[in-house]
């Protein structure tokens, strides 16, 4: 038992000095999004992959073998520290099974390719990206191969376990294809509802940065976000990074737009929070950390979506709204907000769609990824199929690469098999909510005051406290009572879009 002690304390002096190493990783991932010149991004990306090297190469050395065998040699009562030990090992594995090398060559790809992507985008012009990406695709096809074997897996899902475990395409796929049908016949339906009414009046803008700024600030403030452990920045893609100490989301500001921002900021919150509220005592641990980007996109969907979209909170947030930016009262009545923020419609954008057809844009990533390290589908076919899905999916065509493929930095950056974790994320977000309010008495009450603290508090003890404890499945079993369950989701969007005025009196 002495030396099971003595090897488990090796492993997690060793894994903290990991962590500390992604956590400076993901500090200069910030910088490089939100304030790196152009000039530093060669130099940025050496940068990272030697981080990602040290990293690695701290995780394969033969001690930290035989460590995890000498911890295992003694069966540890199941708690915090056996589950750590299980997530070691996993760490360990899928470590071992990538070339130090490859991990490095990835580093610098992704880092060439993401910045090659910004000025794609802002062309609109695939072709300019096309042979970086190639290169990125083949190394994930190289990693996932690689990983495949030793973690028993399919090599598109052994990406996918990167981001969540326990999670595959044979599980994702009917979820998939029966949310496809559902939106089949939900789509029209809500669009003809919405016809039927008046249209919802625009809100008049211009709509400072600086007021909307000084706002997100404020409502992020609300939701719980203590900035004196975080910051609020701007960026070409919102996003949510930093270190459970020390967090950084930004947002982009659009002065014709006052809800990109505002909804975005709270996406982005929803994040931060879950990283906050992990449990400090197995900080830098695997069993520390979130329990996956599912889980993640959970969390800022039930602070956006769920919470901060609902009617009631609107109806806290409009009159302040009105008061921040003046003009005309009627269009900040909370019946036209909530009809202006919650409006169902085929969009090009993934990022502004809403949450009935926002699962479409997930759906077809999660189809195109696994093509393209299927190596089905050629990286330079990918606009063409990328239009073919649109069409079948929500009947639209995009118009151009930057509404089309290069919206989303995700696969510039190497991130594939994320994907699929957002539209699960927004499942487990209504079925976490229906639980919070069978559990928390005033809610709702207290969303209508702008109070988020009575679910902050839920979420504190039900998902944060947990970290990776549990794996997805058993995190939502143990929080509601069952594991992921898609009719929560249905029946929220039912109960918010397919329910006309005069059928819910």
């Amino acid at each position: 038992m002495a030396d099971q002690s003595a090897a488990y304390a090796r492993l997690l002096a060793r894994f903290a000095r990991i962590a500390t190493i992604r956590e400076a990783a993901a500090m200069l991932g910030w910088d490089a999004s939100v304030m790196m010149p152009p000039g530093g991004a060669a130099s940025r990306g050496d940068q990272l992959a030697v981080l990602a090297g040290l990293a690695h190469g701290l995780l394969v050395e033969p001690v930290v073998a035989d460590n995890l065998a000498g911890a295992e040699s003694v069966a540890m009562a199941e708690g915090w520290d056996a589950a750590n030990l299980r997530l070691m090992r996993h760490a360990h594995t899928r470590a071992v099974a990538l070339p130090g090398d490859l991990v490095e060559a990835q580093a610098r790809a992704n880092a060439a390719c993401e910045m090659c992507w910004r000025e794609a985008r802002r062309a609109a012009d695939f072709a300019l990206v096309a042979p970086r990406l190639s290169e990125v695709m083949k190394l994930q096809r190289a990693a996932a191969e690689a990983l495949g074997p030793a973690l028993g897996l399919a090599p598109y899902d052994a990406l996918m376990d990167g981001f969540q475990r326990g999670i595959g395409a044979a599980e994702v796929a009917p979820v998939f294809a029966d949310y496809e049908a559902f939106l089949r016949e939900a789509l029209p339906r809500a669009e003809a509802i919405q016809a039927s009414r008046p249209p919802p009046r625009p809100l008049s803008g211009p709509f400072p940065a600086a007021v909307q700024e000084a706002l997100c600030r404020e409502l992020a403030g609300r939701a719980g976000l203590d900035f004196s452990a975080a910051r609020l920045d701007r960026s070409l893609h919102p996003f949510s990074g930093g270190t459970p100490c020390d967090v950084r989301i930004t947002t982009r500001y659009d002065e014709a737009d006052l809800a990109q921002a505002l909804m975005g900021v709270l996406h982005e919150t929803g994040h931060a929070l879950y990283e906050i509220g992990l449990p400090t005592a197995h900080a830098r641990q695997p069993v520390g950390e979130a329990a996956g980007m599912a889980a993640h996109e959970s969390q800022s969907l039930i602070i956006e979506m769920q919470a901060c979209r609902s009617d009631q909170f609107l109806g806290w947030l409009a009159p302040r709204l009105h008061a921040r930016f003046g003009g005309a009262p009627e269009p900040y009545a909370p019946e036209n907000i909530a009809r202006l923020w919650r409006r169902v419609a085929r969009g090009h954008i993934r990022v502004d769609a809403d949450e009935m057809t926002y699962p479409a844009h997930v759906i077809l990533r999660f189809r195109l990824e696994q093509a393209l390290i299927d190596d089905a589908l050629p990286v330079g076919d990918l606009p063409g199929a990328w239009a073919e899905g649109m069409r079948a999916l929500l009947g639209i065509t995009p118009p151009d690469d930057a509404r089309g493929c290069l919206q989303d930095i995700h696969w510039y950056d190497g991130g594939v098999g994320y994907f699929p974790s957002y539209t699960l994320g927004a499942m487990a977000a209504a079925q976490l909510m229906a639980a919070a309010r069978r559990a928390v008495s005033g809610l709702d009450a207290a969303l209508a005051e702008g109070d988020l603290a009575p679910l902050l508090g839920w979420l504190r003890t039900h998902v944060h406290a947990e970290g990776s404890r549990l794996g997805f499945n058993a995190l939502l079993r143990a929080a509601t009572g069952k594991p992921l369950d898609p009719a929560d989701f249905q029946a929220h969007l039912t109960a918010r879009y397919l329910i006309a005025p005069e059928l819910a009196a």
